[in-house]
Formats: C-alpha cells, sequence, structure tokens
C-alpha cells in the first residue's frame, strides 16, 4: 500500500545533463557493471571514492573503452554533481598552469568520485539505449572478438536518442530496471553466484545515500524537498522500506517494493512545467509573423537544478532578457525559426531542439548546450561542455574548458571562437565558476554511432574551423551595467590579425574618400550609391530583419498571464 501523502521521484539533471545523447557502447552495459560492483569493492583506492588513475585501469584495460571515452565520462560526471563555483575556478587555475600532457595527467589523478554514485551513473547511459536485453548477456570482461552491433541494431540506437528532457521515460526508466539498480549497490557478498541479490539481503544506509543521485521526494503538505535516504529513514516510509535503527540497514525486498509503489512522475519536470507552470505570451512585433511563441517556466515554484523554462516556436522575432528567474535554470528552445535569442544570465543548461535560421546568444552557462537536430543556427556561448548532433550548417562560437562533443549525424558544422562580450558577461562566468582558460574550442571530440571514439582523422564533411578571413566580432545590441568591455580572454592570435586588418581596410578606405575631395553633389550621390548597396546587402544576408525587430515596440513585448513579466533589458 502506498505511503500515505509521500512522493519520491526520478531527479531531472541526471538524466538531462548526465545521460550523454548516444547509445553507450555494449560494454558499459548491466553485465559488464556488475563487474565492475564487485571489483571496486575489493581493490585499493576504488571505494568509497574512485580515482581518475583506477577508473582509467578498469574502463581502458577491462571494459577496453579508448581513453577519450573514459575521460569523457569521468568528466561529465564531475561536471554534474555539485561544486562551487570557487571550487570550478581553482580546478581551471591548475589546469591552465600545465604546458604538457604529462602535468596535465597528474592534476587529473588528483580528482576523484563518489564510487556508487558514479555506477549509478554510467548505468543511467543506458536511457538513449533501445532495449537492455542485450547487455544482460555477457563475458568475464569484454574480449576484442566482441561482436560489433549491426547496422540495424546502429540505426535503432540512434533512433532512441533525445529522452533527456522526458520526464516519462525517466520515470518509466527507474521503474522497469530499479532492481538492477540496487543490485548495482549490494555488496558482493550478498550476491549469488548467478549475480542475482540474495533475496534476504541488506543494503546499508550509507550505500542507499547514493540513489540520492537519481532519486527525491517529498512529503504531503510540504514543499521541502528532501534526497531519498531521508524520506526512507523516517516517517510513513520507514517501516515499509524495511529499515532497521540498529543496523542502520534496510532489507533490499521491501526497499524494492517501497519505492516501486511510492515513484511518480517528477512535479517539477517538464510536463508539470507544460500544464501548470506560468504561461508567457510574446506579443509580435514583425507584422507578417503569423506563429506565436509559447513560453512557460516553473521558477517560482521549482528548487535549484529542477528550474525550467521552455521556449517553443518564437518565429520572426527577437527575444532579448536578463533576469533572476533565469538565473541558474535549464533552458529548452525548441522549433524556433528565423529569430534572435538573447539569454544574459548565468544559466544551469540550455538546449536547443530542431531551430532553424536563428541566432542564439547565451549568458555563461554552467553545465552543458546541447544542439540536437538544428539547421543553420548561430550559438555563441561561454559553457562547461558543448555537445551538438543530427545538426547540419551550423555555427558554435564557444569558450569551453572542455573538448566539444560531436554526436553522429552532423554535417557541415563550423566552430569559431567566443566573439561577443556584454558588461556583465565576466561577472556571471564568476557566478558559474567559468575561466578564459583552458579553451578547448578548437579540439572537438567525435562519437560514432556505437559510442566509440572516432579516429583522429575525422570526415570532413562533418565540421570545419572557421577561417580567419571569414571572422566578424558580435556586439551584443543592448545597454546593461557592468564593467566587461572586451571579449574574455581576448581572441586567438590568427582572428585577432584578421580583424586588424579589416579594420586598417575600413581606415585605407576612409582615407581614399576623403582624399577624393568631392563636391556636396558628388558626396549626396556617393552616399546614396553606399545607402543602396548596403539595403542590398542588409536584405540579402537577412541582418535587415534583425535590425528591424530591434525596434523598440508601442506594446510591453512579454508579459504574463500571473504576475510581472521576466525582466527585459
Amino acid at each position: 500500500m502506498e505511503a500515505e501523502g509521500v512522493s519520491i521521484w526520478p531527479r531531472m539533471e541526471p538524466f538531462l545533463l548526465g545521460a550523454l545523447q548516444v547509445a553507450p557502447p555494449t560494454k558499459l552495459g548491466l553485465h559488464y557493471l556488475r563487474k565492475m560492483a564487485s571489483y571496486v569493492r575489493t581493490r585499493d583506492g576504488c571505494f568509497p571514492l574512485l580515482g581518475w588513475t583506477m577508473w582509467r585501469h578498469i574502463a581502458c584495460g577491462k571494459l577496453q573503452l579508448p581513453e577519450d571515452l573514459a575521460w569523457l565520462y569521468f568528466e561529465t560526471f564531475d561536471l554534474l554533481v555539485g561544486h562551487t563555483a570557487e571550487q570550478r575556478l581553482e580546478w581551471a587555475e591548475c589546469l591552465s598552469q600545465c604546458s604538457s600532457k604529462s602535468e596535465l595527467e597528474q592534476q587529473r589523478t588528483k580528482l576523484s568520485v563518489d564510487t556508487l554514485q558514479f555506477l549509478l551513473f554510467l548505468y543511467i547511459q543506458q536511457l538513449n539505449r533501445v532495449s537492455l536485453r542485450t547487455s544482460l548477456i555477457g563475458e568475464e570482461w569484454p574480449s576484442h572478438r566482441t561482436r560489433s552491433p549491426s547496422p540495424s541494431d546502429r540505426e535503432a540506437k540512434t533512433s532512441s536518442q533525445n529522452k533527456n528532457w522526458d520526464d516519462q521515460a525517466h520515470l518509466s526508466f527507474v521503474q522497469n530496471h530499479l532492481a538492477e539498480i540496487l543490485e548495482l549497490l549490494v555488496e558482493p557478498g550478498q550476491m549469488s553466484r548467478s549475480g542475482q541479490a540474495l533475496r534476504d539481503c541488506q543494503i546499508s544506509l550509507e550505500v542507499v545515500r547514493s540513489l540520492s543521485l537519481l532519486l527525491e521526494g517529498s512529503v504531503s503538505r510540504s514543499k521541502v524537498v528532501q534526497p531519498v535516504h531521508r524520506l526512507l529513514t523516517r516517517g510513513p516510509l520507514q517501516t515499509q522500506a524495511g529499515f532497521s535503527t540498529a543496523s542502520h540497514s534496510f532489507s533490499l525486498h521491501q526497499l524494492l517494493s517501497c519505492l516501486q509503489q511510492n515513484l511518480t512522475l517528477n512535479p517539477f519536470g517538464i510536463t508539470a512545467c507544460l500544464l501548470s507552470g506560468k504561461k508567457l505570451a510574446w506579443a509580435q512585433q514583425v507584422e507578417g509573423a503569423m506563429k506565436r511563441a509559447k513560453i512557460a517556466r516553473n521558477t517560482h515554484t521549482a528548487p535549484p537544478g529542477s528550474k525550467m523554462v521552455l521556449m517553443s516556436q518564437v518565429f520572426k522575432q527577437t527575444l532579448a532578457k536578463t533576469s533572476d528567474k533565469l538565473t541558474g535554470a535549464n533552458i529548452k528552445i525548441h522549433r524556433c525559426s528565423d529569430a534572435f535569442i538573447y539569454l544574459l544570465s548565468p544559466l544551469r543548461s540550455v538546449s536547443l531542439d530542431k531551430c532553424r535560421d536563428s541566432l542564439v546568444v547565451l549568458g555563461p552557462v554552467e553545465t552543458s548546450v546541447h544542439i540536437h537536430s538544428c539547421h543553420n543556427v548561430r550559438v555563441v556561448c561561454v559553457a562547461g561542455r558543448i555537445a551538438v548532433g543530427a545538426s547540419s550548417r551550423c555555427t558554435i562560437h564557444a569558450l569551453t574548458p572542455t573538448r566539444p562533443l560531436l554526436l553522429p549525424g552532423n554535417s557541415d558544422l563550423t566552430l569559431g571562437p567566443f566573439h561577443t562580450f556584454y558588461p556583465s558577461l565576466e561577472d556571471h562566468m564568476a557566478n558559474v565558476g567559468l575561466a578564459v582558460v583552458p579553451n578547448a574550442w578548437d579540439h572537438p571530440l567525435l562519437l560514432g554511432t556505437e559510442g566509440l571514439i572516432n579516429p583522429s582523422n575525422p570526415d570532413p564533411a562533418c565540421y570545419r574551423l572557421l577561417p580567419p578571413a571569414d571572422f566578424h566580432a558580435l556586439v551584443v545590441p543592448f545597454k546593461m551595467e557592468g564593467d566587461t568591455c572586451e571579449v574574455p580572454g581576448g581572441l586567438p592570435v590568427a582572428y585577432q590579425a584578421a580583424l586588424d586588418d579589416k579594420q586598417k581596410r575600413i581606415q585605407s578606405w576612409q582615407r581614399t574618400v576623403m582624399e577624393a575631395r568631392l563636391n556636396k553633389e558628388q558626396k549626396q550621390k556617393f552616399e546614396e550609391l553606399v545607402g543602396v548597396k548596403f539595403h542590398e546587402w542588409l536584405l540579402k544576408t537577412g541582418n535587415r530583419q534583425e535590425l528591424d525587430s530591434l525596434i523598440p515596440p508601442t506594446m510591453t513585448p512579454l508579459h504574463e498571464s500571473n504576475g510581472p513579466a521576466t525582466d527585459s533589458l
């Protein structure tokens, strides 16, 4: 019987930010994670904290994963867990002082993660796999002779992507695989030879604490969200979960039954936000724009880590915001086209899905910016990580401490350096713990459909680095308070030289005009000719639309049905 008034639900962030949006390699299936769970309990330096050196040994030596892929999972988990901004800046300072690969590796050896939570993190990579059945059967450890997936398997994996925002998928995943999740936490001595947990086995409170990575909840009439282990050790769930105050442990069988009976949909997920979040109506600014933007948020009720703002169908409009309501929020920008979107606040994460022909300029993003199924979109951001999948003709100007992650299905991507600023940018970067170095924008990491790192010589049709000759700086066209007056960290030498050369040509052209000594009539005709050519260029490039949309409307551009509008610039 369900405990009265108690709800437990899957946390959003592990699935949204932790599960890579590509099918994982079979070597991270349940069979091998069970082997790993047993292995880390019996080796020094693996439990309760797992260091990079030992994870690399397991991943590369036992699971036969490429080292870059092993580091990708380790680094992604580290991005997900709670570090303060000061800690992230200190880590960036340490990395910036590394002048060789050996020094970088020495710094990495200082990192460690919670072993059991890392196991759970590896397990939820299965979110984007069609079926877990094939991962139940395996060898003692993988061998080089392991059969590669067939083309149909790869297609199925690719089509299963993009469940990261789907809270219904998160709930279904936990409900269907909760028994396996708990078994990964059981000590080896309480497992049968077949790898199954014994029916009468106990699981300690310390071990159950690791479940708080995936689950949280609340008690009736209380808006306070609590980690799952607190709910299980007090109140109506204590007896139902089989918790013993004497041994500080749970009966695994009762714990499983209790969690299954009390699991529910996340009340702060995307479903609830769409149904009951504050709706924002975007007034049309451009004549002929027939679609209406649909914008909603739950930032007025959601706890940290669950705040979200959803924007859909912004069409032929400029949306510019800086607001406390955006700070720390997860942003989803969906099906926007011919739009110019400026979100100039420190953000938690940003996802662009199925957008076209748009410009998106973001404030610093603490975790990840994920671009999926987009076409001809320009994204300008400072972010903990950039990931791009199934997109074409997109340009990303980034400042990021991690290598941009290029997932399957991309074509004709362009990577360029971060090339803009706004007055409060550096304050916002400090707020989320992002520094100007290291900056890996030009060293992408490519993943294939099998979840394996591609060879270092990638398909040239996938991406290119922006040629300096095609480089132009971007000006954020809004007034704000702050001290930042240039691109943080400056531009790479080749790109700065290209800008300097363009400026010299402009100055040379201006001197030529002055030295021509045109009379009044000639100056007028010349200005008219330049104006016509400039107007033609604006129309041809689409910049006329952006300029027109910046003209302030006579009405308030954005209003809420329940409360004041989010702060506009």
